[in-house]
């Protein structure tokens, strides 16, 4: 029958206040959970007589509907409509009362979504944090050569373990886990521990890298103001290292063993200093799931994560090796790298001002951020909601900004905080959590080889031993 094959029509939403028509949005991955209601046929306008804007299986539709919303308040999701009695994502129609009535295409896959290229730059732009400016100490501290194969080494390890994150919710059967995040994996796995484990470890990189925010917007706030009576000029922090090593040239001089008076060995029994550093500068594995949810194309995801870790590498090798190989030595030697390598310039030097400006706001923009994400996070978990009251909020506020104030006079050391912070939150997320999930689902499905068990296993491993070294050096 040709009224078989209609378009069932009905509108978006769950009252009758969602009648317009105007900047509809829709997602398609929620309209199992709408609520259709019902409206009578006489109701609607049609544009000629012969034609009937709502056909007879939609109104029956509609009153099954109806039907069921007054089974229960809408709050209450315990008799909510199952989805046989719902339209399919491609049947659903916006209409209003006027009679005007049109197919939402925004239905369609990929509505709303990124582009890959939006994707890789998405997550290199969210990756690509403070922990730059630490680059180029943490190389001095382990040695220009391995400091060169250890940024290799652990972007590619990152990658690894953040690929086993995003795989994570797949390895589950016969549950829907395409809205979860990895802490609800790990709920799964590990129970009320798993939980409240990856809630705190999440709290560490949250609040680590506020702290060292405020750290560095005091530095950056001091030295504008030494500078605030010369004129500036718009530049860029890579074009900063660009034309400041175009300026000094190259000062290198390979010791492979040896210390000299201006040069620094190949190898030193630093390196964990800067492993430290680069947990938490290719740390994105607690939000890397959502970030991956807005893909268009979802098949692409993991040859979009791996571009976005080779181009944020390969920016971390590019400053961290021009800085340490353009450090002036002589006159002065490589263990002169400041933490924070724009500590290296002086307060008057016109193209470091305008970086720490371009910084200084970038960090003012983002430090609220933070702070919601951890409001949202802990809050939400003690008290079950985001804002139980402003004194809650206050008291969590002013703890976290009384341990940046701390921190930055006390112990303004940002390469020292972030290795610290990016070991213990690495530790859960990085390192543990992907290798002990993947590990414990092979075995579920009798899958476990001996290969696969090693490898994880020694994962585990290298990521305790990177925290313990933190501690030791």
């Amino acid at each position: 029958m040709e009224e078989d094959t209609k378009p069932i029509l009905v509108p978006v939403g769950g009252d009758e206040s969602n009648y317009g028509i105007m900047n509809i949005q829709f997602n398609p991955e929620d309209y199992k959970c709408k609520r259709p209601f019902h409206v009578e046929p006489t109701n609607i306008v049609s544009v000629n007589d012969d034609m009937q804007r709502v056909t007879d299986e939609a109104s029956a539709m509609n009153k099954r509907i109806h039907y069921y919303s007054r089974l229960t308040s809408p709050a209450d999701r315990a008799l909510i409509a199952p989805d046989h009695v719902l339209p399919a994502p491609d049947e659903i129609y916006v209409y209003s009362p006027l009679g005007t009535a049109f197919k939402v295409d925004s239905c369609t896959d990929g509505y709303g979504k990124n582009s890959s290229l939006v994707t890789i730059f998405m997550i290199w732009n969210t990756m690509m944090g403070t922990s730059i400016l630490s680059i180029p100490w943490g190389i001095k501290q382990a040695g220009f050569t391995s400091g060169i194969i250890l940024i290799l080494l652990m972007g590619i390890l990152t990658l690894y373990c953040c690929y086993r994150v995003v795989k994570s919710r797949q390895m589950i059967p016969l549950t829907d886990t395409s809205n979860w995040e990895f802490p609800d994996v790990c709920k799964y796995y590990f129970g009320s521990f798993g939980q409240w484990s990856s809630l705190l470890f999440s709290m560490v990189s949250l609040v680590g890298a506020m702290v060292v925010y405020w750290v560095l917007m005091s530095n950056f706030l001091f030295n504008t103001g030494k500078f605030i009576y010369s004129s500036v000029s718009v530049v860029y922090l890579v074009f900063l290292v660009t034309v400041k090593a175009a300026h000094l040239g190259m000062h290198l001089e390979f010791n492979w063993f040896t210390e000299n008076e201006f040069f620094v060995p190949e190898f030193r029994i630093l390196f964990p200093q800067l492993t430290g550093v680069l947990t938490l500068a290719f740390f994105i594995h607690n939000c890397v799931i959502t970030l991956l949810q807005n893909n268009r194309n979802q098949e692409n995801n993991v040859r979009d994560l791996s571009i976005a870790y080779f181009l944020v590498g390969l920016t971390y090798l590019y400053v961290g090796v021009i800085i340490f190989a353009s450090f002036p030595s002589p006159p002065l030697s490589k263990e002169c790298i400041e933490q924070n390598f724009l500590d290296n310039f002086p307060s008057d030097d016109i193209m470091s001002f305008v970086a720490r400006i371009f910084l200084l706001f970038q960090m003012m923009t983002v430090y609220p951020l933070l702070g919601y994400l951890a409001r949202v996070q802990l809050l939400r978990q003690f008290f079950g909601s985001a804002y139980p009251s402003l004194f809650h909020v206050l008291i969590l506020n002013l703890a976290i900004v009384g341990a940046g104030v701390a921190t930055a006079r006390f112990y303004p050391n940002i390469g020292g905080i972030i290795r610290y912070s990016g070991a213990t939150c690495g530790l859960a997320f990085v390192f543990v959590y992907p290798s002990l999930i993947y590990m414990i689902s092979l075995h579920r499905a009798g899958q476990l080889t001996w290969p696969a068990l090693i490898i994880h296993i020694s994962i585990i491993l290298l990521g305790l031993a990177n925290l313990i070294a933190q501690f030791l050096l």
